[in-house]
């Protein structure tokens, strides 16, 4: 079986397997093809994946010969075609975010396409190795806050000086999701007060561990039964929730967003009234700035100021520590497909596996995944 591995547009830093992932695969006898360049911009060279096993192909040979094709981001139209620049049955895995782009899924089930998306993995024991969606929002969450303390117009920790006394920057994070956890670690690591926000009593203790206070809004829906996602709250509660939120905001000096729901706009946590109530030099990282937003006036990639706020809207922290988001991604990546590889190397499709079949998008001319496809019909 062949694994080829394309280079990733600018400005994606991240490439899909690693050197070290690549011996892995060669020693279950699996042939891995690398696009020239693919891994540079992760500080790993063409010579280092041909040291590991790997030959250097050019993108053509890979689209034509690969029996898999790893690429985080989807590839073009044209190369997903089979019978076009692809190879028949030829299989496609990356972390394509299907429930924010249904048409893309759309368009790959009348191509008959077969792609699996990792986002799409059931929330269980057994996927966290394979949660792309978890190692990946890790690193966002750290990279959220060394980029709200670079942006801020104060100290993070506390001083003491000669000079007189500098009090600690206080940290709103709504969200305490992977990414919002590890932005509490952080924020706190600096010396920030961090309070916390969520809809799911159960992280109570966990934010605590970790230093930080939780904001608690009673009467929110029960997410125990969602695999981990967040989920639609009652118009009741969303109006407590924006009330309590607006009053934490403009008390915060930096504040954190990091609340999505899969499939749907992110929610409105942050009006312009709330945000404008913050004192000059304040910074808000919105890390949901990609599906509209949490924050009224966050732009995606962009920093807009706003009556001496600076709000940003980072879509891709990630790519920003790509050597080792690439060496997480890549090892989410070879574990799913041991799944897809005999004994002898080569290749199979267990769709009775509940991950093959739960990350399965689009095969033999179908969506496969329910929550897609109930986005595609509508």
């Amino acid at each position: 079986m062949i694994v080829g591995v394309l280079k990733e547009a600018h400005p994606e830093a991240r490439v899909s397997l690693t050197p070290e992932a690549v011996a892995a695969l060669s020693q279950k006898g699996v042939d891995v093809w690398i696009e020239p360049g693919a891994g540079l911009a992760a500080f790993a060279a063409d010579a280092a994946y041909e040291a590991a096993g790997a030959k250097i192909q050019p993108r053509a040979a890979l689209l034509q010969s690969a029996d898999v094709l790893l690429s985080i981001h989807p590839p073009s139209a044209a190369e997903s075609v089979e019978g076009n620049s692809g190879k028949t049955g030829q299989i496609f895995i990356g972390q394509y975010n299907a429930l924010s782009n249904p048409q893309q899924a759309a368009r790959w089930a009348q191509e008959g396409a077969t792609v699996f998306s990792l986002d799409l993995l059931p929330r269980t024991t057994r996927a966290q190795a394979m949660d792309v969606l978890s190692s990946q929002a890790n690193i966002a969450g750290y990279k959220a806050v060394l980029l709200a303390a670079t942006t801020y117009s104060r100290y993070m920790p506390m001083f003491m000086t000669a000079a007189g006394s500098v009090p600690p920057a206080k940290v709103l994070i709504l969200g305490a999701g992977v990414a919002g956890l590890q932005a509490i670690a952080t924020a706190r690591r600096l010396g920030a007060v961090v309070e916390v926000f969520d809809t799911r009593p159960a992280v109570k203790e966990e934010v605590a561990s970790l230093g930080a206070k939780f904001i608690e809004v009673e009467g929110a829906a029960d997410a125990s039964a969602a695999g981990g996602y967040a989920v639609e709250q009652s118009e009741e509660f969303k109006a407590r929730q924006a009330a309590k939120i607006a009053e934490h905001v403009r008390k915060s000096d930096i504040v954190i967003t990091t609340a999505q729901i899969p499939g749907k706009p992110a929610p409105l946590l942050i009006p312009q009234e709330a945000l404008e109530a913050m004192r000059p030099g304040s910074v808000v990282v919105d890390l949901a700035a990609a599906t509209g937003g949490n924050c009224a006036l966050s732009r995606p990639d962009e920093a807009v100021v706003h009556r001496g706020i600076t709000i940003l809207g980072p879509t891709n922290l990630p790519a920003t520590a790509s050597a080792d988001a690439s060496k997480l991604y890549a090892k989410n990546i070879s574990n799913f497909l041991h799944l897809l590889l005999t004994k002898e190397g080569g290749l199979q499709l267990p769709f009775d596996d509940e991950l093959v079949s739960g990350a399965c998008l689009t095969h033999g001319g179908k969506v496969m995944n329910a929550r897609v496809a109930a986005l595609t019909a509508s």
